[in-house]
């Protein structure tokens, strides 16, 4: 009953809409916060790296290149190490009742975007209480040597070593462009906290309110440089059951739900009302083992736990064949992907032995942990997990299952508080690295994102060795020598790679799913 529970004010915005200048989204959980560097969910990037910022590239799904876009060009020098950027001219801040820019965006508020992440002796370093956890799980520290404002439309990355991943990182959320001039406010009123509530880009949309676990409100941003959004005004309603959100389509009370669940995929499409939007997503469902627990630091065990559980099962039941079954941190259509490697076929006698062999003949207990409502990459998060556990059950394996708020959940998990965690990581670069350097570096224990909390450096080095060349063939082999470790020490079970889909209201238009999971309602229109 939680739409009883909201504010009267909230009523026009979650009620059918008075004009087709306005677009409510159903998402299905609240942002950690809006400074996105702090962060690593999606969901966080989608409520303000994708609506509120922009990078100086962006990934073009379609033709799986690097494409402009605060940068109208660049040059990369043929060493690799220099990247020289000429920035767009005349883009513009947002214009706020906390802020009035009075410059247009230039080469400094590049530098600073990154130099805050870099450097701990930037002002701003110490603010971020989360930290930087995908500038370090990145290693950007290590890579950026340093950052130059040429001139006020000019800046130059210098690295340390070639980095063939090095643009297209520059295409994820984090690596949002923020006004140095903004930070400058906040630091001399002392309240730098605000970039994380009060958020200013020069993105497609500005900020106007929000109320955790009810609703984020955007309007248009008129003086956007691509050219103002169809849509006047943007809400993100918060409706964490898919039921609802389904409901709320139908009513007209948003025109796009996110995250639908697979049998409200098949009634969508049935109806006159509704359409289906659809894509291959570049991610992976997976339930990360913490190495660092015991018994879960034994291989041996981890090996048991992907043998003992039931994946054909689960995802019929959970994802009702969406999705294609994980064998490994990679989807299919990954140009590294080792489709040779065996993966863990369910063998219940193998496990136990396994669990014998490790010490375990009677089985342990420990904890599997999730979140209360469906994702995209996690459709029935109880199921799933019941699922888990009864399977765990059969070879000795007593776990508790607990389920915790979204933004506690990711806390902790990058914490390392977990044991067995259902999660999901979607690769929003293209590039295959997006998924080895975030989940199995040693610095990305370090930034949290590893949630195997594995470290190893043999692997550290193949991983890194992976980078260094732009030789897609050597990447390649290099991956593939990281996807048979990476099985072979058992550090997920890894369990789908989803369709993902969006359910829209038929005149909705302009609206694409991306396979990266990210959001693009700039060129949304409402057909009257």
């Amino acid at each position: 009953m939680r739409l009883a529970a909201l504010p009267l004010l909230l009523a026009p915005l979650l009620s059918p809409l008075a004009h087709a200048a306005a677009l409510s989204v159903c998402t299905e959980a609240s942002p950690e916060g809006f400074d996105v560097v702090q962060y690593n969910s999606l969901t966080t990037t989608n409520a303000s790296a994708d609506v509120l910022m922009n990078r100086l590239v962006d990934f073009d799904t379609a033709s799986g290149k690097v494409v402009p876009s605060l940068a109208d060009s660049w040059e990369v020098s043929t060493d690799g190490l220099t990247y020289v950027f000429k920035l767009h001219p005349q883009v513009k801040f947002h214009r706020t009742e906390y802020f009035s820019p009075s410059r247009e965006l230039t080469a400094e508020d590049v530098k600073f975007s990154f130099e805050r992440m870099l450097d701990p002796a930037n002002p701003w370093h110490k603010v971020a209480q989360s930290g930087f956890p995908h500038a370090q799980s990145m290693q950007l520290p290590a890579l950026i040597k340093k950052i130059d404002a040429l001139d006020p439309l000019t800046v130059r990355f210098t690295l340390d070593h070639p980095d063939s991943t090095f643009l297209a990182t520059l295409s994820m959320g984090f690596a949002s462009i923020y006004s140095a001039e903004y930070a400058d406010q906040l630091l001399k009123a002392g309240t730098p906290e605000k970039l994380n509530s009060q958020p200013i880009g020069s993105g497609p949309f500005i900020f106007g309110r929000f109320q955790k676990d009810a609703a984020v409100r955007y309007k248009a941003n008129r003086d956007y440089f691509g050219g103002k959004p169809a849509v006047d005004t943007l809400v993100f309603a918060i409706t964490p059951d898919a039921n609802v959100r389904l409901q709320k389509l139908r009513r007209n009370e948003c025109q796009i739900a996110l995250s639908p669940k697979p049998l409200d995929v098949q009634v969508a499409g049935k109806e006159s009302t509704l359409k289906v939007e659809s894509t291959a997503a570049f991610m992976t469902g997976f339930v990360a083992i913490n190495s660092q627990h015991p018994p879960l630091d034994k291989p041996e065990v981890r090996q048991a736990i992907n043998l003992a559980f039931d994946k054909s099962s689960y995802l019929k039941a959970v994802f009702e064949d969406t999705a294609e079954p994980a064998n490994g941190p990679y989807p299919p259509n990954t140009w590294s992907y080792a489709k040779e490697l065996p993966g863990y076929p369910h063998d219940v006698a193998k496990a136990r032995d396994l669990l014998a062999r490790a010490g375990f003949k009677d089985g342990f207990k420990t904890t599997i942990w999730t979140r209360p409502s469906g994702s995209l990459l996690n459709p029935n998060p109880s199921l799933g997990a019941q699922l888990l556990q009864a399977d765990l059950a059969e070879v000795g394996i007593q776990a508790e299952i607990r389920v915790i708020e979204w933004g506690e959940l990711i806390r902790r998990a990058k914490a390392g508080e977990h044991d067995l965690l259902f999660m999901g990581w979607a690769g929003d670069n293209g590039d295959p690295d997006n998924f080895l350097t975030p989940q199995f570096s040693c610095a990305a224990v370090k930034s949290g994102t590893n949630f195997a909390r594995y470290c190893d450096q043999g692997l550290d080095k193949v991983i890194s060795a992976g980078k260094t060349t732009s030789e897609q063939g050597v990447r390649s082999m290099l991956y593939h020598q990281a996807q048979a470790q990476i099985q072979q020490q058992a550090l997920w079970v890894p369990l789908a790679h989803p369709t993902a889909f969006a359910l829209t209201r038929k005149e909705v238009q302009g609206y694409q799913v991306s396979p990266f999971g990210r959001q693009d309602y700039s060129k949304v229109s409402i057909k009257p």
